[in-house]
């Protein structure tokens, strides 16, 4: 059997709390000690070994096929359901992800960038001049209509009415690291109804469930073929067999995209906000690449914008909305990095050392989107959406919400920080937000 390598010492237990406090602080800590790459032991979940050298991780990538990914994600069972792709590997994940992949790409983001613009105004439009608002909850409430709308289709109605506030709840239960401990330690996942915490967690999952089944029966009868929503194309759907996604599919990767989509890109956007408006010059470029081509412009065209562009690229960097991407555990024995490992070693790519790397990322600590427009970056020097089969398949529209999110409201409003001090990530369920959420005030229209 071939040793794990540099394996952390202190009890396993003290590893997993540490990990679900503070998972930066964490990795910092120990690949000053031990670089590359390290073993961690967190509690019941067994070890992991960190993975942050590019060369290594590109090796994992270009194998994905010797490694189940499904198997390793399977703490997020409980929230997105067992027919989630996040949970598949092999020939079902390649099925699943062939019919997920078309509403996701191509012409189909170019409807979507124009509703995006309309969702954004219509939202923005009810800030007040010298109101401070949380820009984490403004982008929030943002993001959550647009996968009501793009998504799952809704847009008003009973249903839509419904699933608003219910959908916000329940993201909401894991807002802080001591309520995210949940997600961590199973024998806190106990149902005793409204009494405990997990109890009222899995309440809201069972009414949004009756709500996405009652609205894919209803499309089912009434037939979609002129929608354009995520979930209609989901619907009509067909594998090389001829089989369409079975209920219990459609809705497990309807709740995917939501807790993949929703909380990461909200939280993306405030981070963006905050760096804009804590650095003068960033901003100045940023308003003149907009202005050089003006708020009418095709949404399209907007996207395309370099500095624009740079901007959400270095954001993507510097606040990782995961601390690690997908586990990958090895089907058989595998050689990484120039050394063996037995079959079941547990794999995690670490983006956040990766992106932090002065070798790759002079004055990491800096925002400077600058790098982005200097020099192009491999795979595996830069993921914030992943890698290798496993990379996330919103991708485009998350980068695509982003850009015209960011551009209609920097083209409308004039927004400044209501604090000039730093702000910190938390941890919040199995993502990173900042402390505060940001707060903004807005100070005039342009």
């Amino acid at each position: 059997m071939s040793q794990l390598p540099n394996l952390i010492t202190s009890p396993p237990w003290w590893q997993l709390i540490n990990w679900i406090i503070d998972p930066l602080g964490f990795q910092d800590r120990y690949s000053r000690k031990y670089g590359d790459i390290f073993t961690m032991h967190l509690g019941g979940l067994g070890p992991y070994v960190l993975v942050s050298n590019p060369q290594a991780i590109q090796e994992i990538f270009s194998q994905d096929f010797k490694f189940d990914a499904g198997r390793g994600n399977e703490l997020g069972e409980p929230l997105v359901g067992k027919n989630s792709l996040m949970l598949m590997d092999g020939d079902r994940h390649r099925r699943e992800r062939k019919l997920l992949m078309p509403p996701f790409h191509g012409e189909r983001l170019q409807t979507y960038a124009k509703q995006i613009c309309l969702i954004t105004a219509q939202f923005a439009s009810q800030w007040q001049i010298g109101q401070p608002f949380v820009a984490r909850t403004a982008m929030q409430k943002i993001s959550l209509e647009m996968i009501l709308q793009i998504v799952f289709g809704l847009s008003a109605g009973e249903r839509y009415e419904q699933l608003k506030p219910l959908l916000t709840d329940w993201i909401d239960m894991t807002d802080s690291p001591l309520r995210s401990s949940l997600l961590f330690l199973k024998f806190l996942q106990q149902d005793w109804g409204t009494w405990s915490p997990w109890g009222r967690m899995k309440q809201r999952q069972r009414q949004v469930h009756r709500l996405l089944q009652a609205e894919i029966e209803e499309r089912r009868a009434k037939g979609n073929e002129a929608r354009t929503d995520v979930l209609s194309l989901m619907m009509a759907a067909r594998d090389e067999n001829g089989e369409a996604m079975t209920d219990d599919e459609l809705r497990d990767e309807l709740l995917t995209i939501l807790f993949a989509g929703h909380e990461t890109t909200a939280t993306t956007l405030a981070w963006a906000l905050y760096q804009i408006h804590q650095q003068p010059e960033v901003r100045e470029k940023l308003l003149k690449e907009l202005d050089s081509l003006g708020e009418s412009s095709p949404p399209m065209e907007i996207a395309q914008l370099p500095y624009l562009t740079a901007v959400c690229q270095e954001t993507l960097r510097m606040y990782p909305v995961l601390p690690v991407i997908f586990p990958r555990i090895a089907k058989s024995p595998v050689q990484i990095a120039g050394q063996w490992f037995d079959a079941e070693t547990t794999f995690m790519p670490t983006n956040y050392l990766v992106h932090y790397r002065e070798d790759i990322y002079p004055n990491a600590r800096q925002f400077k989107p600058e790098r982005f427009l200097e020099r192009q970056y491999s795979a595996s020097e830069y993921f914030p959406f992943g890698g290798g089969s496993r990379r996330c398949l919103g991708y485009a529209l998350a980068q695509l919400e982003m850009k015209l999110v960011l551009a209609t409201i920097l083209f409308k409003y004039q927004l400044a920080l209501v604090e000039q001090k730093p702000v910190k990530l938390q941890r919040r369920g199995f993502t990173l937000a900042p402390t505060g959420g940001v707060r903004m005030v807005m100070t005039g229209r342009r």
